[in-house]
């Protein structure tokens, strides 16, 4: 790979902060790591090495959090301290995913997550029709006690309805029993896990989509942050393609946390369903030996 990054050109740079940019700014807007689309980009169609296009990756999810993170706090979508506590499941289902990768089938993995996505789809699509306000409704006694000791309920002004909107994080033992398996998950198939927490935070906590996203993105640059030390020492970081890559995707977060406070509700959901959607067919067939991107490291 070496003999390819000394070969850089204009030509390339070019191409990758492109890439990086449009891919940053679609993953920025759904809270996705953007790994997801820049990986088998890169593999595909840059013809880089899977480990390299992993290590840029990394740099893009890293940059990806830092740009969006600075408008989606002033637009005041993201819940700090909601992010703190469930990073801390989403760690801990990590470090088992890293104990036991290798001893699961990984085709089994790729199953097990293709009808999780799945499902995930379709109880976001059940929940199109709630409006925005409704998730400020009562709750029971229990989770009324968690949310109020922990100051995670608060309120976002949302654009598209031109008012603020109240809401109240419900079932939070629920919620980190699933972001802990998005973390396991997320290790074992070394995948980005804002795949999995937004639907997680969606259906479970019953949050509205722009404070999912928005949360999610501000969790994942942690998550990503833990990991980039490894692939430096590793040598799969390659300056000449992380940098393009990395300044592409601080213009990409930023435009798409732009476009993620102005877009409705309902808009953003479709789009996250129809990326679930593309998803789980992709892990079902990778589950039966069909690989779109290529073969898997």
């Amino acid at each position: 790979m070496s003999g390819a990054a000394a070969a850089m050109n204009l030509h390339d740079t070019v191409w990758l902060f492109a890439v990086s940019l449009g891919a940053s700014a679609l993953g920025g807007m759904l809270g996705m790591a953007s790994g997801i689309f820049i990986v088998p980009i890169l593999t595909m169609f840059g013809h880089l090495d899977i480990h390299v296009a992993i290590g840029a990756s990394i740099v893009s999810v890293i940059a990806c959090s830092c740009g969006g993170a600075a408008p989606f706090l002033r637009g005041r979508l993201t819940n700090v301290r909601l992010a703190v506590l469930l990073e801390t499941a989403t760690t801990l289902g990590a470090l088992t995913g890293v104990l036991l990768s290798g001893f699961v089938p990984v085709p089994l993995l790729y199953f097990i997550f293709g009808v999780v996505l799945i499902l995930s789809a379709q109880q976001m699509l059940a929940r199109r029709a709630d409006p925005a306000l409704a998730v400020a409704g009562p709750r029971h006694g229990a989770a009324r006690a968690w949310g109020a000791s922990l100051r995670l309920d608060s309120s976002y002004p949302d654009r598209a309805l031109g008012c603020d909107v109240a809401y109240r994080v419900q079932r939070i033992p629920l919620g980190l029993s699933l972001m802990y398996g998005a973390g396991l998950i997320s290790a074992l198939l070394g995948i980005g896990s804002g795949v999995l927490k937004i639907p997680a935070m969606d259906t479970a906590l019953r949050l509205p989509i722009k404070v999912s996203s928005a949360t999610s993105n501000f969790m994942i640059g942690v998550t990503a942050t833990a990991s980039a030390g490894a692939y430096f020492l590793r040598g799969e970081i390659v300056t000449a393609i992380a940098g393009p890559v990395a300044l592409g995707s601080v213009v990409g977060a930023v435009l798409g946390a732009r476009v993620l406070m102005r877009v409705s509700n309902d808009k953003l959901r479709v789009l996250f369903v129809a990326m679930l959607a593309a998803l789980a067919v992709q892990m079902l067939l990778e589950a039966f030996g069909v690989h779109l991107f290529g073969a898997p490291a």
